[in-house]
């Protein structure tokens, strides 16, 4: 498929050589007054001048700040949770000792150490009785605290801490991080800020039930985005089936495509996206770097060095356009189980094709959904996303489907978060930062007075197969257009079967698109109408062998 490429923000290049156009498959001739010494080679492509952006970042005068409202725990309200900890346990005949505790924002958490022959799995089924000794809605075990030899609770404070997001952003971890994919996620349990590097991740995965906060976590981690790069660096790809919460960001000139409602177009911008990451990889891999950092470093050196690096892949490869910088590219997709029930298996491949190879190409992906059961969140895609963001669930199955493991049913909702760094088998426990609509609308609105977004041509619209005009989802409005038509009528007269089910199971399609092939066989005389009894007569002489 024809596949376009990403205007790279930054300085302003030459005019090129030819005018932009789509990437081609096999590259058009030249225009005869050109007059080339030989002809463009296959495979050739065309990068578009970068639109030129003058934006600056914005201050954090535009956030909230934080409250000056702390209410603090006091030692003695510590050592008298932590004495009756005891008691209580003591009374199932479960002896252990409270050897330290740490106050949070939301939680407490208590280090418990078992007396000699308890079994951790003992603790951890009292659970329930624990938490209705203390009086508690929720109690969270952590059964091994890495580094340490003990055992943890988790206990919910009477009253909750408000995490602001601009505590993170002023925090040192976020301001000293220099990738430009840097997300703010919250407080620890002690409160400490939680940064983390999309680039590292370098796919993320959220879920959640409705109400847990997923959709705030999702605005804050775009909002991160947008106070570290300037759309030079990062671009963004928005798919919102809910029509509500990313549609805010529309206009903003991060956006490579306007935001994205339709699901059919949301499969054509993934489609994309496959398309971009290969090109990128051809140009990587002439231009003899391994990934886009090193790519965008070699164009800077030579534009230090005031030397320009052709297109290896140019229409004209006798006079190539210079190449640019390449920005980032994060994918959201809001609600991934609409998008799965509308496209299914086609959706699956292409984010499964991301996740596994699309990190070198500089392709991030943020995938949420608030229905975490194994027909959304697949074995394909869980494989190649091993950064998890878990949100209160609730099941434990659901729990286990996210991360694998249980303990997302034991959170508290509102913005308590499990989250599972890569390479780490441990979730940390993170308390998510609030973002209300009226900062994200002042953000927009300081962004959007520098103009217009750039959009790419050609994202939104869908690949056109060889002779037909089918989409992703394997329709086509002619069936004799169909690839498989003749295909088809061949497995009917040979087989003199003319029913849907066996068009079907032979094809591997849908039901939907044998039907059409079956019923344009009857359209041109080739089988009968449908009998009494839903069978289908081969109207047409068998082949002869």
């Amino acid at each position: 498929p024809a596949v376009t490429a990403v205007p790279p923000a930054g300085t302003t290049l030459p005019e090129p050589a030819v005018p932009s156009a789509p990437v081609e498959s096999s590259a058009p001739a030249p225009d005869a007054s050109a007059a080339p010494a030989r002809q463009p080679r296959p495979n050739a492509f065309e990068f578009h001048a970068p639109a030129s952006f003058n934006v600056e970042l914005p201050t954090l005068d535009l956030l909230e700040p934080a409250s000056d409202d702390v209410e603090t725990i006091t030692e003695e309200h510590l050592a008298q949770t932590a004495q009756v900890i005891e008691q209580r346990l003591q009374e199932f005949k479960v002896p252990v000792t409270v050897v330290g505790a740490s106050a949070g924002p939301v939680i407490t958490r208590f280090e418990i150490e078992p007396a000699l022959g308890v079994r951790g799995s003992q603790i951890v089924g009292l659970m329930k009785d624990l938490s209705r000794g203390l009086g508690l809605t929720s109690i969270r075990v952590v059964e091994t605290i890495p580094g340490k030899t003990c055992m943890g609770l988790e206990l919910p404070n009477a009253k909750r801490q408000m995490i602001r997001l601009s505590e993170i952003l002023e925090s040192r971890q976020y301001q000293h991080s220099a990738s430009q994919l840097t997300i703010a996620m919250g407080k620890d349990i002690t409160g400490h800020p939680v940064v983390t590097d999309l680039a590292k991740a370098p796919h993320m995965l959220v879920a959640g039930t409705t109400g847990s906060g997923k959709s705030v976590a999702i605005n804050a981690m775009i909002l991160s985005l947008l106070y570290k790069a300037t759309p030079e660096d990062v671009r963004l790809i928005m798919i919102d089936p809910k029509m509500l919460e990313l549609s805010v960001y529309e206009g903003i000139p991060h956006l490579l495509a306007p935001v994205v409602t339709d699901m059919k177009l949301a499969a054509n911008a993934l489609n994309w996206c496959v398309g971009e990451m290969e090109k990128r990889y051809r140009l990587m891999s002439a231009v003899g770097v391994r990934n886009l950092a090193g790519f965008n470093q070699k164009i800077r050196d030579a534009e230090a060095k005031e030397k320009k690096i052709g297109n290896p892949f140019s229409l004209t490869p006798d006079d190539p356009e210079p190449l640019s910088k390449l920005p980032l590219i994060v994918v959201v997709i809001d609600e991934l189980a609409d998008l799965m029930m509308v496209a299914g298996k086609k959706i699956e491949e292409l984010i499964a094709r991301l996740a596994q190879k699309a990190r070198a190409a500089g392709i991030h992906l943020i995938l949420a959904t608030q229905r975490p059961s194994v027909d959304v969140i697949t074995g394909l895609i869980k494989a190649n996303i091993p950064t998890r963001v878990a949100f209160q669930v609730s099941s434990k199955i659901d729990s286990r489907t996210i991360l694998d493991q249980m303990g997302a049913e034991s959170l508290l909702g509102q913005g308590d978060m499990l989250f599972l760094p890569p390479g780490t088998g441990y979730p940390q426990r993170v308390h998510g930062a609030f973002v209300a609509d009226e900062e994200v609308h002042r953000i927009v609105e300081y962004l959007k007075q520098f103009g217009e977004p750039q959009y790419e041509e050609g994202i939104l619209d869908g690949p056109a197969a060889d002779g037909a005009t089918q989409d992703l989802f394997g329709d086509a409005p002619d069936a004799e257009a169909d690839p498989l038509y003749d295909e088809a009528v061949a497995f009917v007269v040979r087989t003199r079967r003319a029913s849907i089910s066996s068009v079907q199971r032979q094809l591997r399609i849908g039901y939907n698109r044998a039907a059409r092939l079956v019923e344009q066989m009857e359209a041109a005389g080739l089988v009968s109408s449908m009998g009494i009894n839903g069978s289908r007569e081969v109207l047409v002489p068998a082949a002869a062998d």
